[in-house]
């Protein structure tokens, strides 16, 4: 198996199990939180750096399917729910997962952990409004339309690192709400590890949440976070 499947010791497995796949960082940082939440199994897969190193295994469409098989076999149960998460690169394995309408069905939440990145048209930002390459957000965008109309969940988290040769996380959030027609909603509040909050939507099951911050300290806040985003899976 790409990954190490983890059974938190609180949890009894009986199916249908709830399962979390997450992408990117060390296995124990959602092996911690999955054993804070005493009610999900996870498989962590961390191959490398960069969304399309994350992305390239799943080029396969039977590959994630496989993979699925291969931790109800050696776990003995079923499966189901099944939620994606992935901080920074990871989210490229989301990307290409649900691309495919198989696992689209089949997986019911996702969370992308300050990891929505694309383009730009031309190659660099735009003097005034940078224009994004549209084609890397689309599922992404459909993702959230499907969580505002309440068949998934879907949660969003960005900082405000600006990278310069790729679009931000915070472009990529503005991208989709415009693709919904939603707006941000200002607030400052403390949230998860210390993190201060800026701007929330929230409309169905779908959140996005802005934080502050713009360094990899603040990028990595976010991977820590990960035991409150469950939570807010509730």
């Amino acid at each position: 198996m790409l990954g190490t499947l983890f059974v938190p010791q609180k949890l009894k497995l009986k199916s249908p199990t709830p399962l979390l796949f997450f992408f990117h960082g060390p296995p124990w940082i959602p092996e911690l939180a999955a054993a804070h939440n005493g009610r999900i199994a996870v498989v962590s897969i961390n191959i490398g750096a960069g969304s399309r190193v994350y992305a390239k295994p799943f080029l396969n469409p039977k590959f994630f399917g496989n993979l699925l098989e291969e931790a109800e076999s050696k776990s003995g149960v079923r499966f189901n729910p099944i939620t994606l998460a992935a901080w920074s690169a990871g989210c490229g394995a989301i990307r290409q997962i649900m691309s495919t309408p198989e696992y689209y069905d089949r997986v019911v939440n996702t969370i992308m952990i300050d990891g929505i990145h694309t383009g730009y048209i031309g190659g660099k930002p735009g003097p005034v409004e940078s224009q994004l390459e549209p084609g890397p957000l689309e599922i992404f965008v459909k993702l959230a339309r499907d969580a505002v109309a309440g068949k998934r969940r879907v949660i969003i988290t960005h900082t405000e690192i600006f990278p310069g040769t790729f679009a931000s996380t915070t472009e990529t959030a503005d991208y989709i709400l415009r693709q919904l027609g939603l707006q941000r909603r200002a607030i400052l509040r403390w949230g998860p590890m210390g993190t201060q909050e800026l701007s929330e939507v929230r409309s169905g099951k779908f959140v996005l949440i802005g934080f502050a911050g713009n360094s990899a300290p603040d990028h990595v806040d976010q991977l820590h976070s990960l035991t409150e985003y469950l939570n807010w899976l509730k």
